[in-house]
């Protein structure tokens, strides 16, 4: 596999996994126009050496070459609270495989053939810094901060063994999470369809019906409605979800 040059310290840099020699070509000299350098490794074996060193900005990972191998390291990466964006490249026609990634833990996918217009899109929600009109979203007592992006909600009782015990903890959330509770948390009392959802978290070119929405509802639900907590993502049967205080 063709290799970039080594990863120097201070630049940000996307991490590729099991891409191809052509593939990388592309990608990286249209990450280079906005300031990232690309390093190709073989393998996920590799690739977790090279994100003990220095965590990469976005990581992408070839579906077709590493098929399994792909998916166990992107939950063993989750698992281990690694939140920076992960990526599958997948084969544009195949949207079954776009599920089983997203449903690992991926944030997106790009498609194979390359296509600059699926990398423009990804680039503006993952790596380039959009402009906030607002810090924080505020709901009850839970809390997401635009500019640290991070999510809290204020101790219960059942969280705080003393008056003085108070400090929120924080919550970690994947991107993909993050961008969905924001997403949520931006239009809230309003029920939003599973259209709505998908156009604009997963994005317009998501195709096929799946579960994905689902499965990432369930994941946020366990993370921030934890006990003594009220359950605020409620579903609306047959369209879609709402935040409320159930």
């Amino acid at each position: 596999m063709t290799q970039f040059p080594a990863f120097t310290d201070g630049l940000a840099y996307v991490l590729l996994i099991g891409t191809s020699p052509s593939f990388n070509q592309k990608i990286s000299a249209d990450l280079a126009k906005v300031g990232y350098q690309t390093i190709a490794v073989e393998d996920p074996e590799q690739g977790f050496q090279r994100i003990q060193q220095t965590s990469p900005s976005m990581l992408v990972v070839d579906y077709n070459v590493l098929g399994k191998k792909g998916i166990e390291f992107c939950r063993m990466l989750r698992s281990d609270n690694r939140v920076f964006p992960i990526l599958f490249l997948v084969t544009q026609d195949r949207v079954e495989e776009r599920v089983v990634c997203l449903e690992a833990g991926a944030d997106d996918y790009l498609l194979q053939p390359y296509q600059r217009e699926k990398l423009n899109q990804v680039l503006s929600v993952y790596l380039q810094p959009q402009p906030e009109q607002r810090e924080q979203l505020l709901f009850g007592d839970l809390v997401l901060d635009l500019n640290s992006r991070q999510v809290w909600r204020s101790p219960t009782s059942i969280d705080a063994e003393s008056e003085d015990d108070q400090t929120p903890e924080i919550i970690d959330l994947t991107v993909k999470e993050f961008e969905l509770l924001k997403y949520l948390m931006s239009y809230p009392q309003q029920v939003l369809t599973r259209e709505q959802i998908l156009k604009n978290v997963w994005g317009e070119d998501f195709q096929g019906e799946s579960n994905v929405i689902e499965v990432y509802i369930r994941y946020l639900r366990l993370k921030v409605e934890t006990k003594g907590h009220k359950r605020l993502i409620q579903t609306v049967r047959g369209v879609g979800y709402v935040l409320k205080d159930g």
